[in-house]
């Protein structure tokens, strides 16, 4: 299985839920048969690092995002992975917009999984740090609800 994270820009958001997701994976031994990246929809942060305060934060929480670096979402994410996870609504429209017309991968809102199918991840970028702790909450349990569905659907197996 293949999961990408998608946020504006890639430094925030998109970023620790793919750092959390690794974690979780990790702890249950799946890191091996989960691939999980993350991008964003603006190229401004392209090979950047995570926000400092994103990286602080995670680091709290035994997150390592020190190697990630940005990326801009690209035609070719629509084949390569089993499902899209936006932050927020004008991420999954602007998705939507860039979808290829032969693309069926489906994509969707990413706190759907912590029972919240419409609402939004806030952009933690203008606010305080505070801000940074209040997203991980919310990634931390939407990462827990994928990855409840991430094992149901996956094969038996090493």
């Amino acid at each position: 299985m293949r999961i990408l994270f998608v946020c504006l820009g890639n430094i925030c958001r998109s970023p620790t839920a793919e750092g959390v997701l690794r974690r979780l994976l990790e702890a249950r031994g799946l890191a091996h048969r989960v691939a999980v990246d993350s991008c964003g929809i603006g190229s401004w942060h392209v090979g950047k690092a995570p926000d400092p305060r994103a990286r602080e934060a995670a680091a709290h929480r035994d997150v390592d995002l020190s190697a990630l670096r940005a990326r801009q979402l690209a035609a070719d994410d629509f084949d390569r992975y089993d499902m899209l996870l936006a932050m927020d609504h004008d991420n999954l429209a602007a998705i939507e917009a860039r979808r290829p017309p032969h693309s069926r991968v489906p994509a969707r809102l990413f706190l759907g999984y912590a029972g919240h199918p419409d609402r939004a991840v806030p952009d933690p970028f203008y606010g305080g740090d505070r801000g940074f702790d209040e997203v991980l909450d919310m990634i931390e349990a939407a990462s827990r609800g994928l990855l409840e569905e991430v094992e149901a659907h996956l094969e038996p197996g090493p």
